[in-house]
């Protein structure tokens, strides 16, 4: 999950992007209405937290100029007002969901995985795919009975797939979405991630879920084809087959 916390005090946006990435979740910071309305014009996030009281515009400002520009990212308000009118007038300029300060972390995160949920067509915490399970709020994964151990990137990897099943995602979202711009590694870094993912997936019994448009990037089926056979996918050829590990760079 990728996350901009639109905050002005910096302890406040310290604590809550400290605590995400904790959590495994990549998270990127604004301090001003202005840039996070361009930010979120940029850049494909799941979800924004958003305070509303900034030094240059009201939160619900930044609400109507994102809704008003056709922008769909899913907005949780932060607010130290719990008045109803404060409330109505969040969900009135767009808002998904409010909390008001203080707030319970788990109960924070909880509702920011739901609504991510939701506006992806999930209704329940386990994602599910066939016989694939991925729980986002203990991070587990399965296959039938089968437990499948992934790494933090191959888990956030795999959870974006689900989340946008029967997209194709370019090696740029994914590498993007996995490092927000900080430090990132050469883009053939996410072809060893997802040869290793997909080995895993295999191993427990799933095979083929993970396919290839070639040149392009990968994309999460519902309905599954045998591996080594192509199918059409918008005049696209795809496969699942995959670089051999040695040929791979290595990654810690």
């Amino acid at each position: 999950m990728r996350v901009l916390v639109v905050e002005d005090d910096v302890s406040a946006a310290t604590a809550i992007a400290t605590a995400l990435r904790t959590a495994g979740i990549v998270v990127e910071q604004s301090d001003t209405g202005e840039d996070a309305v361009d930010l979120a014009r940029k850049y494909d996030f799941d979800i924004i937290v958003l305070d509303l009281m900034l030094p240059d515009m009201e939160g619900y400002e930044v609400l109507r100029r994102m809704r008003s520009a056709g922008l769909e990212t899913p907005v949780l308000v932060l607010s130290g007002i719990s008045g109803s009118d404060t409330k109505l007038n969040g969900f009135r300029a767009g808002a998904d969901d409010f909390i008001t300060k203080p707030f319970d972390f788990n109960e924070f995160k909880a509702r920011l995985e739901a609504i991510v949920r939701r506006s992806k067509g999930y209704s329940q915490p386990t994602l599910r795919v066939g016989s694939l399970r991925v729980n986002q709020a203990t991070r587990e994964v399965a296959v039938g009975d089968t437990p499948v151990r992934l790494t933090g990137k191959e888990f956030a990897i795999l959870e974006l797939l689900l989340l946008r099943k029967g997209m194709m995602l370019t090696k740029e979202t994914f590498l993007d979405h996995l490092y927000g711009g900080v430090d990132e590694p050469e883009i053939k870094i996410i072809d060893v991630f997802i040869c290793k993912l997909r080995k895993k997936l295999t191993e427990a019994g799933a095979d083929g879920l993970i396919g290839t448009v070639w040149g392009q990037g990968y994309i999460l089926r519902e309905n599954v084809v045998a591996p080594d056979r192509h199918v059409a996918n918008g005049g696209v050829a795809e496969d699942t087959r995959v670089t051999p590990l040695h040929a791979m760079p290595s990654v810690e």
